[in-house]
């Protein structure tokens, strides 16, 4: 069976006392009861010193919001996988639909950083997701397998194993839109079908798939229940301790 996995990425948010505030929240709430889940949080890059002290000893993993595919070298205001395995960073989020949009960011480039990541042996969460246009063009299919092909280009199958995928309908992200259960579930049966004929069914089974978009403790239990929804990336919610754990105790069920 599956670990679910509850993965915060707090985003452009939280400086140095916020980060504090929100993570010794979080610890006191986990405290009295802790789900069996994994919980990772994803703070800016500000941040990832002093968050992987303060939760030092707990349940909650330390994750990074992106990094560069290249182990160091002239690139001003880039960070490595060397650097954030130096701190700890046990998860980096790669793909975010963000960093494809703003930042320009290709599959080919997204494939680099997830090879580097394993090679420092750091889990990537490798992001996918189509548009509303695309959605809305019957391509979202199209789209997220060609995303998923070329993300894992090259990928073994033992550093498979080693990737938790994410699937992030843009449209979704940020907006208060959230694909219904059915619609989410749809996507990930197929990205799991897929990780099958790319590699085979045992393997895929083991691939953790996380949904990513407008996850509100509201509709957090019936997103995880479906069968090949394995748990969350949380965008706005983790920023508040209340939430994000009420998310986290969905997901425990």
């Amino acid at each position: 069976m599956r670990k679910k996995i509850v993965a915060g990425n707090w985003k452009m948010y939280k400086d140095k006392s916020e980060t504090i505030e929100l993570i010794s929240q979080l610890k006191e709430k986990l405290s009295s009861y802790t789900p069996e889940v994994e919980i990772i949080i994803c703070p800016p890059y500000t941040s990832i010193e002093l968050a992987g002290e303060l939760i030092k000893n707990s349940k909650i993993f330390l994750g990074a919001q992106n990094m560069h595919s290249e182990i160091e070298g002239a690139f001003t205001g880039e960070v490595s996988g060397k650097m954030l395995k130096s701190f700890g960073v046990e998860y980096v989020i790669l793909g975010h639909s963000e960093r494809r949009s703003y930042f320009k960011e290709t599959d080919e480039f997204i494939n680099q950083k997830i090879k580097r990541a394993i090679e420092f042996d750091i889990k990537p969460i490798f992001c996918l997701g189509e548009t509303l246009e695309e959605r809305e063009n019957g391509k979202t299919f199209d789209v997220v397998e060609n995303q998923l092909t070329k993300g894992l280009s090259g990928i073994s199958r033992i550093d498979l194993e080693k990737v938790v995928v994410a699937y992030e309908p843009v449209w979704a992200i940020g907006t208060g839109k959230t694909a219904t259960p059915e619609q989410a579930q749809e996507v990930q049966s197929f990205l799991r079908t897929k990780i099958s004929e790319l590699y085979d069914s045992e393997i895929a089974s083991k691939v953790r798939i996380l949904y990513g978009g407008s996850v509100k403790p509201e509709n957090a239990k019936d997103l995880f229940k479906q069968p090949d929804i394995d748990g969350g990336l949380i965008g706005g919610a983790c920023l508040k301790a209340d939430s994000f754990y009420q998310i986290i105790l969905a997901a425990q069920f």
